[in-house]
């Protein structure tokens, strides 16, 4: 009975295993069914691709052929070098996706902005045999490079993404994307390919780490000291010294190093917009900039300007607090940051605003109440002193 039990479980399992390596298979043992045969490949990281090559340094020329496999749906497949720098604008493309009409597009598409829709175009250098297919779900870009002077590493990148109708859609650019880490630099004698990161990903990271500390942590902080602190007479005038140290702090962190950052990321993301959350930062930025030259022409305590001054305080105050954490929510968002950031962020705002509570409840009903208790015992004891030096008398 085992026997029969054991037969097909086998049979199940070999069928599995086979299913696996089909969906695995290296490129070194994989046959183009074209009979091309290419003498180097390399696995690619991420993205269920390989690419495959003939390097000739005699004649600056390479023959690749890129593979992306687990074809399931229409979508566009990319490879490209590029000359100038690991990143993706500079980048010389060459694109191949299904048409509506059922057609295999593949042309070459230089990368000028990040808001590229693949548009067809000539490289910077010359391709020849460039061909394609799309078979066995998987698809690959045949092409002849003819590259300018003696290269043997190159920064290469790859791409897959969506389709609307016969144009390329933006792929992901969640930080956990695979998208995100699809280039790196490749040797044609070694094989050996080094993945990087994109500077761009690293800036908005630290864009975003900088904001979040001074809107959304510092300047909060700041505005506590100044509304509570003050009402303890012995904190006086050190509450005013945390004050301006805590804006001012914020302010070089978030006013200066953090907006400049956005408007650098701004420039070089070209076809990217995030228009509130620019918006956002900058009226943050102009009032930031008005607090703080506010203060060094603040009126004194008794001029007749002091109340204006003291109101316009409170209300640009009042709304950077509320537009820098509303924006750092929308920072979360366009970074797709990771909930476990949001949960903090959000624990820290909850703590603030409990601290803030508390304060409000003890120096609007505690303070006054001890203080009138104080005073109805100094009024005691003043009559009871009284009355003794009139009976001596």
């Amino acid at each position: 009975m085992a026997r029969y039990v054991i037969f097909p479980m086998a049979i199940f399992l070999a069928f599995c295993m086979l299913s696996c390596i089909a969906q695995q298979q290296p490129c070194a043992t994989y046959k183009f069914s074209n009979n091309k045969q290419f003498f180097s490949c390399s696995d690619l990281p991420v993205l269920s691709s390989s690419l495959h090559w003939n390097y000739h340094p005699s004649s600056n020329r390479v023959d690749v052929a890129f593979r992306h496999t687990g074809v399931t749906d229409r979508r566009w497949i990319a490879w490209a070098i590029n000359p100038t720098s690991g990143g993706m604008i500079g980048s010389q493309a060459i694109v191949s996706f299904l048409r509506t009409d059922g057609e295999l597009a593949v042309y070459t598409s230089p990368i000028t902005s990040y808001g590229t829709r693949l548009e067809q175009g000539n490289l910077s250098f010359p391709v020849l045999d460039l061909s394609a297919t799309n078979q066995n779900n998987e698809m690959i870009i045949y092409a002849s490079l003819e590259l300018h002077g003696n290269i043997i590493t190159i920064n290469n990148l790859w791409q897959v993404g969506p389709m609307s109708e016969n144009t390329p859609m933006m792929h992901s650019v969640t930080p956990s994307s695979p998208n995100v880490k699809s280039m790196g630099s490749l040797d044609f004698l070694s094989g050996r390919i080094t993945t990087t990161r994109s500077s761009s990903s690293t800036l908005r990271n630290i864009h975003g780490i900088l904001n979040t500390v001074s809107w959304g942590i510092l300047m909060p902080i700041g505005a506590v000291i100044a509304r509570y602190l003050k009402k303890f007479e012995s904190a006086d005038p050190l509450w005013f010294y945390l004050h301006v140290s805590c804006q001012l702090l914020a302010y070089i962190l978030g006013g200066l190093a953090g907006f400049g950052s956005g408007i650098f990321l701004g420039a070089r993301s070209h076809g990217i917009e995030h228009g509130s959350h620019k918006i956002i930062g900058i009226v943050l930025f102009c009032l930031a900039t008005a607090q703080v030259f506010g203060g060094l022409v603040r009126p004194d305590k008794d001029s007749k300007y002091r109340p204006f001054f003291n109101w316009f305080h409170l209300l640009a105050g009042c709304s950077t607090l509320i537009l820098g954490i509303f924006n750092i929510y929308k920072g979360f968002d366009i970074l797709h940051a990771a909930k476990f950031w949001r949960l903090a962020y959000s624990g820290v705002i909850l703590t603030l605003l409990l601290a803030t509570l508390l304060l409000e409840i003890c120096t609007r009903w505690c303070m006054p109440v001890a203080k009138r208790s104080m005073s109805d015992t100094v009024d005691k004891n003043t009559s009871t002193v009284v009355a003794l030096a009139a009976m001596e008398v």
